[in-house]
Order: structure tokens, then sequence, then C-alpha cells
């Protein structure tokens, strides 16, 4: 067989750099996290302009979550950082808006505390089976994020008396999708370690 004839080697794929788009916005997010605590403390939940301040820093910090993943879906620029850094910044973000949101008495400790768990759980369990694969996010999974983050943006808005009765039940439709989404996914690391046997 001459040198000609020979099959052409298979082209290896490229390795996609750390520093990408997409990271670049999972670590934006992790700098807004202690920016959004101080401005929370500063408002002390009692001062309107500082509490808007936060409040649209926290929101725009969670829209970075939904471009980042979007980002690094569309034009394939997953790597292993951002698999690690990426929860890390949600459960930052979130952990400190629901703590400081307990702090300032406008949210019950045990919601807090029941949300935390679940998500750092899942977050253990995720890299617990992350040999074995890794589990898509579920649809449940998408409206239990989005719940949480409509919930803490109206507690953070400086909402007229009113209205303020809206608060308890988002977040207690956010705190019941939280643990059904929590239960589906150990459920579902379960089947896949048996699977993956």
């Amino acid at each position: 067989m001459t040198e000609a004839s020979e099959p052409a080697p298979a082209a290896m794929a490229e390795p996609v750099p750390v520093v990408n788009a997409a990271n670049a916005l999972t670590a934006l997010r992790l700098v807004l996290v202690p920016v959004f605590v101080a401005l929370v403390v500063v408002s002390e939940m009692t001062h309107p302009a500082w509490r808007i301040a936060a409040c649209l820093t926290f929101a725009f910090a969670s829209a970075t979550d939904l471009l980042d993943g979007w980002i690094a879906r569309r034009f394939k620029l997953v790597t292993a950082v951002g698999k690690v850094a990426d929860p890390i910044a949600d459960k930052a973000l979130t952990g400190a808006a629901l703590v400081l949101l307990s702090w300032y008495d406008l949210l019950p400790w045990w919601v807090t505390l029941l949300i935390l768990a679940r998500e750092f759980g899942v977050t253990l369990i995720r890299f617990w089976v992350i040999r074995f694969g890794v589990i898509a996010a579920s649809r449940g999974g998408k409206a239990k994020t989005a719940l949480q983050i409509l919930a803490i943006v109206w507690y953070l808005w400086p909402v007229p008396s009113a209205v303020t009765w809206v608060g308890p039940w988002l977040v207690g439709v956010a705190l019941v999708v939280t643990v059904i989404t929590g239960l589906d996914y150990v459920v579902r690391a379960l089947r896949l370690r048996r699977q993956s046997r």
C-alpha cells in the first residue's frame, strides 16, 4: 500500500480554551455576589433606592446564568472548569440572597435552610455520579430556578405593602418545586449509577 493510499488520521477535536465567553460570564457572576451582598447590607432592606440597586444586581447576575449556559452549548465552549464553577456561582448567588433575606427577617430561616440543603445536596450528588455521566437539567429544574429567582426578586424589590402577601405564595410554590425536583434528581442519579455498573 502506498503512502498516498493510507487512510488519513482522524481529525482531533481542538481543545476548548478555559478563557472563553461562557466562563467569563460565570466569573462575572461570582464577582457580582459580594457586590450584591454589599448593596443589601447598605440598604438594610429599608432604603428603597439601595434595595432596587441590589435587586437589579441580583437579576442581572441571575441572567448571566442563563446566558453562559446557552453560549457554552451553542458554541461548544463547555469546559471542566465551567462545569465546576457554574454551579458554585449559582449556589453562591442564590444562597447569599436567601441568607440575607432571612437575616433581615423577610424569609423564615427554615425555608432558607431547606432550599440550601437541597441545592448543596444536589451539587454533591452531581459530583458523586459525574464519572458515570451528566444528568441533564430537567424542565422541573429550570422551573425551580426561575421560581426561586422570581421569589427572591419579589422580596428584594420594595413592593407596596398592599401586595406583600404575594411573596409567601411565590416562596411556597418555589419551595414545593425545589423539594420535588431535588427528589427527582436523587432518583435519576441512583438510576444512572445502576445502569453504569
